[in-house]
Formats: structure tokens, sequence, C-alpha cells
């Protein structure tokens, strides 16, 4: 016999447990605040995550996530485009825009490159950024994955695939400057510590 006096109060306890980091008696208490809440509320609260579901896309240059075709990062005339900052997730480029030290754009590899958990350079948004890169448009390529040992690796697969490119004047490719300690995610980085790690950005050394 179920714990729960109602099946549907149940069901939805689930779904939200189902969320990283919330455990069931977590979800239990937001359910039960959902409970007491006006049904407009509850519907406003519903509509918000079935519209970032079915609305909200990724930019067709960049990948981060957009309610239009090309994010307003992409399609902004006051960004530097030859300048691209290339990072692991959304919430990095979201880190670096709350630093208010970057005026360039971004390329979101949607992760990096790690063997033990089976994801390989096919898994990640490379080779549009080589694409980006071989227009010949791009004068900076900035390294802004983490301080691991994965982020590293992925570092030294984009610098050789950039190596590689048969063009007439290769970019220049940094790193953001070590400033964030090794191991960490740019999300859990202070703005202070990762802005001046943008500014003091460094050549990258394969």
């Amino acid at each position: 016999m179920s714990d729960y006096p109602s099946q549907i109060l149940e069901q939805a306890v689930n779904q939200m447990a189902s969320l990283p980091g919330v455990g069931r008696r977590t979800a239990l208490r937001l359910v039960l605040n959902l409970l007491r809440r006006n049904e407009q509320d509850v519907d406003a609260f519903a509509n918000a995550f079935i519209r970032l579901k079915h609305e909200v896309v990724y930019c067709s240059v960049c990948h981060n996530i957009s309610d239009t075709a090309m994010c307003p990062i992409c399609s902004s005339s006051r960004r530097d485009h030859a300048t691209i900052c290339v990072v692991e997730n959304v919430q990095d480029v979201m880190s670096i825009e709350n630093t208010g030290q970057y005026t360039g754009v971004y390329h979101v590899l949607g992760g990096i490159i790690s063997p033990m958990e089976g994801v390989g350079p096919k898994d990640i948004q490379v080779d549009s950024l080589m694409e980006r890169v071989a227009s010949g448009e791009v004068k900076e390529v900035i390294l802004a994955l983490p301080t691991t040992m994965e982020g590293d690796t992925t570092n030294f697969y984009i610098y050789r695939r950039i190596r590689n490119l048969e063009m007439p004047e290769m970019p220049k490719i940094s790193q953001i400057a070590r400033g964030v300690a090794v191991g960490n995610q740019l999300e859990y980085t202070d703005e202070i510590t990762l802005g001046r790690s943008i500014v003091n950005r460094t050549e990258f050394i394969a």
C-alpha cells in the first residue's frame, strides 16, 4: 500500500524527485506548496516548463539556448564576432556574461571529451567550431573550459584541429588565466575571479 493518500500526489512527487539534487522529502514539500497555491499560479508554473521544452531552441551558430534561431549574442552588431570564447555549457556563457568583461561571441560545445564517460570528439560541437574558424573571420579563439584533465584534453584537441586547418592566417589561440582553481567548474567561480581570468587570458601552449 502506498504511503501517499493520493496517487496523483505520489505521481507529482515522483516527477519532482526525478530532478537532480531533489530528494523525496524536498519533492513532497514542493508539491504540497504547489497544491496550496491557486490554479492560475500553478498553471503559469506548468506552462513555463512546457514552453521551455517546446519553444526554446539551440542557436544555429553557437549552440547557446535561445528563443530564436540565432541567439541575441550572435545577432548583436555590438559584439566582437572575430573573437570566439569556447565553453562547455550554457551555464558557462551565463557566468562569463555576468562578469561584464567579455564582448566577443561564444561557442558552446555541449560537453567535453571524457573517454571514461564515453564522450568523444564526435559527441560535442567541435566540427561546427572548425567551420566558424575556417571562414577566416575569426582572429582569436579563447579556450574557457574547466581546469580539469578532461578540459585540458579537449583544449589540446581543439588546438590541434585549428592548427591543422589550411588557412592564410591562423587565429590566435588563448586560454583563460589560471586564476580559476584547478578542478573548478566555471559556473561555481566567483564573477571577479572569472572576469579577471578572461581579461588576463594567455596564449595556449600545447
